[in-house]
């Protein structure tokens, strides 16, 4: 189950103030095998409600997989570009039902799509979109940088950048990065910090690579923690949880 907002508010100061999310599409199939589960994204936008709530500015980027993925349809024989495109197309689908969701519940949300196509969202524009932040509305960036042979991930890395966020935070199915997977390796164990140059040396995959040295070179932490933890969205942005943090500096396993 998705990440949801604690009982008990915490009054300390927020860690992180201004954050980009990001969410695999995938993540929106719930107990689903395709598409979109309408009380999955519920889930998800209550938690993003609560957070911003506590004052904290947020972005979300959302993959396409629930939908189409592009190097899936490549590797069936689709020409790269050509299926890029549709998977940048289902990521708007997701970033409109998401903010559809989202609004239901009372929070202001603004939908940016890389591609334009005005009759259904804005345009990405960045300092419309850090003006929407200041407002307190969530932006939710669809349809990647534009681009075929970027991932979502890479383009969730360039906004994070382009709206100066403090971290990304990386919603996952586990609860940091881990020496292997723990699902395959019982002895695996995980992060509390990690090094970017040992997560691109020990290619651990938890975002891709061009992602990972975007962050590394602008000097903005990643942030991987579970879904499925109750509250783990708040205390992620109190530094509080479990999670693995993803930065310049050095690496231990706990």
């Amino acid at each position: 189950m998705p990440s949801m907002p604690s009982d008990e508010a915490d009054t300390t100061p927020l860690k992180y103030k201004r954050v980009l999310l990001k969410l695999s599409g995938e993540a929106l199939m719930g107990p689903g095998q395709f598409g979109i589960d309408i009380p999955t994204c519920e889930n998800f936008a209550r938690a993003i409600k609560a957070a911003q709530e506590t004052g904290a500015e947020i972005c979300l980027v959302i993959g396409g997989g629930n939908i189409f993925r592009g190097v899936a349809g490549a590797a069936k024989g689709m020409e790269r570009a050509q299926a890029d495109s549709m998977g940048m197309l289902a990521t708007v689908m997701n970033a409109l039902a998401m903010q559809s969701v989202l609004e239901s519940l009372g929070v202001p949300t603004r939908v940016q799509s890389a591609i334009r196509m005005e009759a259904i969202c804005e345009p990405y524009i960045r300092r419309r979109a850090q003006r929407h932040m200041e407002k307190g509305r969530v932006v939710i960036f669809a349809a990647g940088i534009g681009n075929p042979f970027f991932t979502t991930d890479t383009g969730a890395a360039l906004r994070a950048i382009e709206m100066n966020c403090d971290a990304l935070l990386k919603g996952t199915q586990v609860d940091g990065v881990y020496t292997a997977d723990p699902k395959l390796d019982s002895s695996a164990t995980r992060y509390d910090e990690v090094g970017y140059q040992e997560l691109l040396a020990k290619d651990l995959r938890v975002m891709d690579s061009s992602a990972v040295s975007l962050m590394r070179d602008n000097n903005i932490p990643i942030v991987v923690f579970s879904l499925k933890e109750e509250g783990s969205l708040l205390k992620v942005l109190h530094g509080k949880g479990t999670s693995t943090t993803i930065t310049n500096n050095g690496a231990s396993a706990s």
